[in-house]
């Protein structure tokens, strides 16, 4: 498969000056409570497809466990491993992917091999880089959204009726332009912004990218010195949007995106508030280390061609955090 045919690389992404610029999220529908946007919050209608490697997928993994709606939206896990043809299921031939990895699954809906043939099955004419996570409606057949920011929002408040924990509000009026606020500094910065450092082919931009990095985890770590979590007692999106890149840190960023003027475990608040997070009831279970490492160590071979996958570093999230 082509890259005119919706698969996509990286290499579409880069910007002036060897500036990575994040292409925006084609799919932008949206699930409704009452059902006012066309596609009504019913319980097995939707289905989610994500990657374990995947910060952005990571989000909605979190929120689907957190909320209870694992029996309401069903889950299939890709490859960690994508290549020109986008990310593939379980059986797709993906060179380097290991075929006996119990976490990659099958697609249990359409058959596909990748899920590329879902882009073209909505947009036949989507010309740019497959992700996850993606929100498919079983009924229409089409993506509904492939944003995992306007995903999150759905998960935490549209599906309630149908939720184990509907009482579980991580986007609270109140604290929504506390949140809102946060997400604004965190998402280019930090979230993105390890992407800013690890695929810059700039002396320049990877230094723009690195120094922007670690001024807002000093900043993080400062607002944690006195807070537990980002908006004081209580965890919320922002925390859950910041942890995916956190946990992810050490064991890929530091090395593989040369975001090592300190690590995470270097930060004391940040290092706590991170064990913290990841030890929160059914958290753990959505983390997948072996996952993550062979993704970005593997699927990047512009970055590292070897695609030999460090056996480091040791972090030991089940550490007491100290938090509470």
């Amino acid at each position: 498969m082509s890259e005119k045919s919706g698969a996509g690389t990286w290499s579409k992404e880069m910007g002036e000056g060897g500036r990575f610029q994040r292409q925006q999220s084609a799919f932008r529908r949206f699930v409704t409570a009452d059902g006012s946007s066309g596609f009504p919050a019913v319980a097995g209608r939707y289905h989610l497809y994500v990657s374990y490697a995947c910060p952005w997928a990571s989000r909605t993994i979190i929120l689907r466990k957190l909320k209870g709606l694992e029996d309401a939206i069903g889950m299939t896990v890709v490859d960690p491993v994508r290549d020109e043809r986008s990310w593939g299921f379980k059986g797709a031939g993906i060179e380097h992917a290991d075929p006996d990895d119990p976490a990659v699954e099958v697609d249990p809906l359409n058959g596909w091999s990748f899920l590329s043939e879902g882009y073209a099955a909505t947009d036949p004419d989507f010309d740019g880089r497959v992700t996850v996570p993606v929100l498919w409606d079983t009924e229409t057949g089409t993506i509904v959204n492939n944003e995992s920011s306007e995903i999150l929002r759905m998960l935490n408040s549209e599906f309630d009726a149908v939720a184990a924990h509907p009482e579980r509000d991580y986007y609270p009026a109140e604290l929504r332009e506390e949140i809102d606020g946060l997400n604004d500094w965190i998402y280019p910065t930090v979230n993105n912004g390890v992407y800013a450092a690890g695929f810059a082919t700039s002396q320049e931009a990877y230094e723009e990218g690195v120094t922007a990095l670690f001024a807002s985890l000093d900043r993080l770590e400062g607002i944690l010195a006195t807070n537990r979590y980002l908006t004081g007692d209580a965890i919320t999106e922002a925390d859950w949007r910041l942890f995916v890149t956190l946990v992810r840190f050490d064991p890929v960023y530091v090395g593989h995106f040369k975001c090592n003027l300190r690590r995470i475990v270097d930060y004391p608040n940040l290092w706590g508030y991170t064990r913290d997070l990841y030890q929160q009831p059914g958290v753990a279970e959505t983390v997948n280390l072996d996952h993550i490492k062979r993704h970005y160590y593997v699927t990047h071979p512009s970055i590292n061609p070897t695609r030999v996958v460090p056996l480091g570093p040791v972090v030991d999230f089940d550490e007491p955090h100290g938090r509470s």
